[in-house]
């Protein structure tokens, strides 16, 4: 079942969604050759612990960080150490809050310095997905639309998504009803509606599809070594349309 959420929910929702995008706003100045994703999760967590909120990954399933950074052929849940970012490097952020009982979930990748061709593609291509994918998010529309739409977006640059990870719906916790797979069939799955909040999250590889989990047991790698980006955002479906809670407007 999806739960709708009431004025005053989707109003902490925004509250905590804010926080979020004065995260990113802090490390995508930070992002350079010679930083620490160690040292970008500190940065994270100061500002999280600055607003009042808690980080929403720190402890979840045990996960040791505020934020996933995910460098190169790491697609999801890398975790921060003292690992040096090196120019031409891509690293992808993912970050959650919590404010008031309420959660926040949005990711970004960055380029390190000065990326390849192929790499910048592969960020615009995941970014536009997601933007793809909004063209369905409406009242009315099925999950499967946006879902299809973002992989068909995805291979038509002959790019791949996982089969294996999602992204779900938000709330009172962190994972809700539905799964949100980046494949999928038009006209089928959830019917959208207003009040309904979603955390749709892009995540695309360069090459095969297939994954694996490093030894830490919570790095998802792609098998063949193919760099891979992601783009995540929290969605309010709104009578309108839809409302992107974690970026700023304009």
């Amino acid at each position: 079942m999806v739960n709708t959420k009431s004025l005053r929910e989707i109003e902490l929702m925004k509250d905590s969604a804010k926080i979020l995008i004065e995260v990113f706003a802090e490390l995508k100045n930070l992002i350079k050759p010679g930083v620490t994703t160690l040292y970008l999760d500190e940065v994270a967590s100061r500002i999280i612990t600055e607003n009042r909120a808690k980080a929403a990954f720190l402890g979840y399933n045990g996960y040791p960080a505020t934020v996933c950074a995910s460098v190169n052929e790491e697609l999801i849940h890398g975790i921060p150490k003292k690992r040096i970012l090196k120019n031409g490097d891509i690293v992808s952020i993912d970050v959650g809050a919590v404010y008031k009982g309420y959660y926040s979930d949005a990711a970004r990748t960055y380029s390190v310095g000065e990326i390849s061709d192929a790499a910048t593609k592969l960020i615009e291509v995941t970014r536009e997905s997601f933007y793809e994918g909004m063209k369905f998010a409406k009242p009315g529309s099925h999950l499967g639309d946006i879902c299809s739409t973002i992989g068909e977006y995805v291979n038509s640059f002959d790019f791949n998504v996982p089969l294996e990870y999602t992204g779900h719906g938000i709330g009172s916790s962190l994972h809700e009803e539905p799964a949100i797979p980046n494949y999928g069939i038009k006209g089928t799955g959830v019917v959208l509606k207003p009040g309904m909040v979603l955390a749709i999250e892009p995540m695309v590889m360069m090459g095969s599809a297939q994954t694996m989990v490093l030894a830490d047991s919570w790095t998802v790698v792609t098998k063949d070594k193919s760099w891979c980006a992601h783009y995540e955002n929290t969605v309010l479906i709104t009578e309108e349309g839809y409302e992107i809670l974690t970026k700023k407007e304009g």
